[in-house]
């Protein structure tokens, strides 16, 4: 078969297995299974394949079919335009949490050089990393419980030269982080527990994925007293724990939530404490 005869069947395999983006995840696993770049096989499409590089292509497609994610097959994942070592030790990097990102570079280039910030619960590190990247004064601090996550956080700060401002530290929320923080973003383990979700949410590492409310009403507890008199938070969460913004007001003078691109209530933003400490 020519690879676009291939590409045309491994699509509708994956649509009848409930893919919702069967042609894309296609030809992800095809590039990476036969050593090229997505675009490459675009140029290639009347190209035979013998049934040698059909074979491991097959067990992708297969694999994907019972809802592995094509992070976890290829190893990587683009962020923020970046792009990531993913193992199944972290999370894979969700556009949605692009949000948070976005907003917290906003604010920091409004704020200025010099920023101290923190990523609370930083898996992969795609956070640290994107927000070191995008605001090229700033020093962050990246940490996680997982001492598995964190040896790729540490293998993806490397993968982008930021060994010298993004600090990979293992630590239970803020507790072995620095205070005077100028920003903290997190992206903590927010959803109730694994009914209804797909295959491929599942198939990621539960200790991130499943907490409901808790650190993050904990996060809010603690982080007035780790932030600079004007330091803000952001905090992505489920839309069902909207009621965490009277939470946030308790703690801090300006709290509002942004939507995603779904209309969904997903980031939290809270700023200037009521009590940091001096």
């Amino acid at each position: 078969m020519t690879l676009i005869e291939v590409l045309r069947r491994a699509t509708g395999y994956l649509e009848q297995h409930g893919s919702g983006s069967a042609r894309l995840d296609a030809e992800l696993l095809l590039a990476h299974s036969l050593g090229l770049r997505r675009l490459d096989l675009y140029l290639q499409f009347e190209r035979p394949l013998a049934d040698a590089e059909l074979a491991p292509y097959r067990d992708l497609i297969a694999r994907r079919g019972k809802g592995e994610p094509v992070a976890y097959l290829v190893g990587r994942k683009e962020f923020m335009g970046l792009e990531f070592e993913v193992t199944r030790d972290v999370l894979v990097p969700n556009p949605d949490t692009e949000l948070l990102v976005q907003r917290a570079v906003s604010w920091g280039r409004e704020r200025g050089p010099g920023l101290r910030l923190a990523d609370v619960g930083t898996g992969s590190g795609c956070i640290a990393v994107a927000l070191a990247h995008f605001l090229p004064e700033a020093e962050v601090y990246a940490g996680d419980v997982s001492p598995r996550a964190l040896e790729v956080a540490t293998t993806n700060v490397a993968r982008h030269g930021l060994e010298s401002r993004v600090h990979v530290i293992e630590s239970d929320l803020l507790e072995r982080l620095p205070s005077e923080l100028d920003g903290i973003c997190a992206n903590l383990p927010y959803l109730e527990g694994p009914a209804g979700l797909p295959a491929e949410v599942l198939a990621q590492p539960s200790q991130a994925l499943f907490g409901g409310d808790r650190l993050v009403r904990r996060l809010l507890e603690e982080a007035p007293s780790r932030l600079k008199t004007e330091g803000v938070l952001f905090a992505e969460i489920d839309p069902a724990l909207s009621s965490l913004l009277e939470v946030a007001r308790s703690k801090f003078e300006h709290a509002s939530l942004h939507k995603d691109l779904a209309g969904h209530d997903r980031v939290l933003e809270a700023s200037t404490p009521w009590n940091p400490r001096r």
